[in-house]
């Protein structure tokens, strides 16, 4: 191996009496992550006498990082109050130290006049800045928010239904430096070039007939994606003939597709695919793909397919959703499926389905968790749904404004 010499001095420091200078900067901006949520509360007149310090919970919804939830007390929060006033908070619902935030909570007026009630921090300038949630469970909020008698006979209340909407914004604050580039760079177009590969069919390797037709991939390709597709072409116990592969169990559309992700990392338009416009037509051809997706261990496909179905839950489909779900694994999408089927205006009608007769013969166990859904909705209902006694849920100061947390 050769030696690498040096011919001549190295250039030495300049020994110039101007010295040289150099300056940088960077910016530090401070600024909110805005996210709302609307918490309808309907049966309201059900909801009178729950007793003082009770309360109804929205769903989590997530801003800035951290998950929040809306209190509604029907009676107040306080027993001083003598269940004069109805009490409305929000709350730090996830995990989260010194979270700082700005808030906004508006009783909808519902006449259509947009006299709504607004209790907000947005635009306009604040002694101590935004407020601070220590924890878990820290809150802010009123303990009057509004006189129960001017609430009833007011526009806020419509058909016996109240509807409250809660604007965060997350204080958050980074730093920027110079920028030493202005180079776009475009998204990765990966998926158009092994979409295009699987177009053109140049280089296939192994063909596959599925219910009549055949269709030509790389095994390469196949394997990088699925583990099973590895197994079957490479693995140990590959196919004896792994040219021309049979599949069984499955139509030929539902393989396109999967061929169609496989390389392009997308689903493919359902309706061009099904020839069809119609929501059951889509809703049947994304069944079949998240069976197909599972057969062949492709998990961000069986999450596209899992949310598609999750969108287009209805009457004369979610059985067999539901039934998929179950067979599956598919927690989530069960658990919709559960909710929607449990919901008195649903119940009856789904019953009468040809996908009930289905779900009862291929999966009777599920038919138990459903009747613990129905039963949960009976018990509870829109009023006791997400409320519990009060305990350590407290903090507000004397005049009941602001809230500092106190909950554990």
């Amino acid at each position: 191996m050769g030696t690498i010499s040096f011919h001549g001095e190295l250039p030495k420091p300049s020994t110039s009496s101007s010295p040289t200078s150099s300056s940088t900067s960077s910016t530090s901006r401070t600024e909110t992550v805005n996210g709302s949520h609307e918490f309808k509360i309907k049966g309201y007149s059900l909801a009178k006498g729950m007793g003082v310090g009770k309360y109804m919970a929205s769903d989590a919804f997530m801003v800035g990082g951290y998950e929040w939830a809306i209190y509604f007390y029907p009676d107040g929060k306080s027993a001083e109050d003598n269940a004069t006033y109805v009490s409305l908070f929000i709350a730090l619902a996830s995990e989260g130290t010194d979270v700082r935030a700005l808030f906004e909570l508006t009783l909808l007026d519902q006449s259509g006049k947009d006299r709504h009630k607004v209790h907000s921090h947005f635009g306009r300038m604040l002694e101590s800045g935004p407020y601070t949630l220590k924890y878990r469970g820290s809150m802010w909020g009123y303990k009057r928010f509004f006189k129960r008698t001017l609430l009833e006979t007011s526009d806020y209340l419509k058909d016996d239904c109240l509807s409250i909407r809660c604007c965060v914004g997350v204080v958050k604050s980074h730093t920027e430096g110079p920028k030493i580039y202005s180079i776009t760079v475009p998204p990765s177009d990966i998926g158009q070039h092994f979409g295009k590969l699987l177009e053109s069919g140049k280089g296939a390797d192994v063909k596959f007939e599925v219910d009549g037709e055949i269709f030509d991939a790389h095994k390469l390709v196949l394997a990088a994606r699925s583990p099973v597709f590895r197994a079957q072409l490479f693995g140990p116990l590959k196919d004896q003939n792994t040219q021309s592969i049979r599949v069984e169990d499955m139509e030929a559309p539902v393989f396109k597709a999967l061929l169609h992700f496989i390389y392009w990392d997308a689903l493919p338009d359902m309706e061009e695919l099904m020839g069809s416009t119609s929501k059951w037509a889509s809703t049947l051809v994304a069944q079949h793909l998240l069976a197909a997706a599972d057969r062949y261990a492709l998990e961000r496909m069986r999450l596209l397919c899992e949310a598609k179905l999750c969108e287009g839950v209805t009457i004369n489909t979610v059985a067999t959703t539901l039934a998929l779900a179950e067979q599956h694994n598919c927690l989530h999408l069960k658990g919709v499926c559960l909710k929607f089927i449990a919901l008195p205006e649903n119940l009856k009608a789904v019953m009468q389905t040809d996908g009930f007769e289905y779900l009862k013969e291929s999966c009777p166990g599920v038919l138990t968790e459903l009747l613990q859904y129905v039963a949960k909705i009976g018990e509870h209902s829109v009023i006791s749904c997400g409320y519990r006694k009060e305990g350590s849920l407290d903090g507000s100061d004397v005049n009941g404004r602001r809230v500092k947390p106190r909950l554990q």
